[in-house]
């Protein structure tokens, strides 16, 4: 299926908002309550999956993989129903950056985090890939499942902190697991130790890295989720404060 045509911007910096213009009958798939407003006239329907042709089987397995790994298995689909050109804008859903990425500049397909998509054109096909490697699904920070984007058109997804944009050329890397934001799906994706035995335990670093290489695009993000929703369980208040003696 070919994506619709949309335009788009960018509003913010840390908290990112991005604003896409529809033209009469264009549509939008978003994740469900990504919406943060729109103009009258844009009506919105809550769909099973992405709305992409496909066999009942396919489908059916995407909505149990949707299911499984906490996600809704509907998906907000916005649609202009007017003869004049409308706005719909979608929050990203904590501190980062939204990452524009044109479909069919980079080979029509990209794995990313489980939770990173936020919108696409309609046409986009959004499901999930399983890790093929047993070692990156249980230690690579991304868990088994990762996103699988594909498509011709606009797609939009969230990475948290400052997003890094990498182009390899037959290139390997390193990566602290859980910054991996998105890659090409001609990049290999493993994992491999943090170095020694005393590295690993006592380095603050963790147990593994992730690896990357091959030839193609990586997006990489400052801060994961997972990273600053640690920090704020460890220097939050206790409940109930501290004892307070009495006269």
């Amino acid at each position: 299926m070919q994506c619709h045509e949309v335009d788009y911007q960018l509003i913010g910096h840390d908290m990112q908002v991005v604003e896409i213009e529809l033209d009469q009958d264009e549509t939008v798939v978003a994740e469900a309550g990504a919406m943060n407003y729109m103009d009258a006239g844009i009506d919105f329907e809550a769909k099973m999956g992405d709305g992409s042709e496909g066999d009942f089987l396919g489908k059916l397995f995407n909505f149990g993989k949707r299911a499984l790994t906490g996600e809704s298995i509907f998906m907000t689909h916005f649609t202009n129903t007017t003869d004049t050109k409308k706005v719909v804008a979608f929050a990203a859903p904590y501190p980062g950056k939204i990452i524009p990425i044109d479909m069919a500049q980079i080979g029509g397909e990209i794995l990313c985090q489980k939770g990173a998509f936020l919108c696409a054109a309609h046409g986009t096909e959004v499901s999930f890939a399983f890790s093929q490697k047993l070692g990156a699904g249980f230690f690579g920070g991304e868990g088994f499942i990762l996103q699988r984007l594909r498509g011709d058109g606009m797609a939009f997804v969230h990475v948290g902190g400052t997003v890094i944009r990498k182009e390899f050329n037959d290139q390997t890397i390193l990566v602290d697991t859980g910054c991996v934001a998105a890659f090409t799906s001609d990049i290999d994706y493993s994992i491999a130790p943090a170095g020694g035995l005393k590295s690993m335990f006592f380095g603050g670093e963790g147990l593994f890295l992730t690896t990357l290489s091959g030839t193609g695009t990586v997006w990489l993000q400052s801060l994961p989720f997972s990273r600053m929703a640690d920090r704020i369980l460890q220097h939050a208040p206790k409940a109930g404060g501290s004892d307070v003696s009495k006269d």
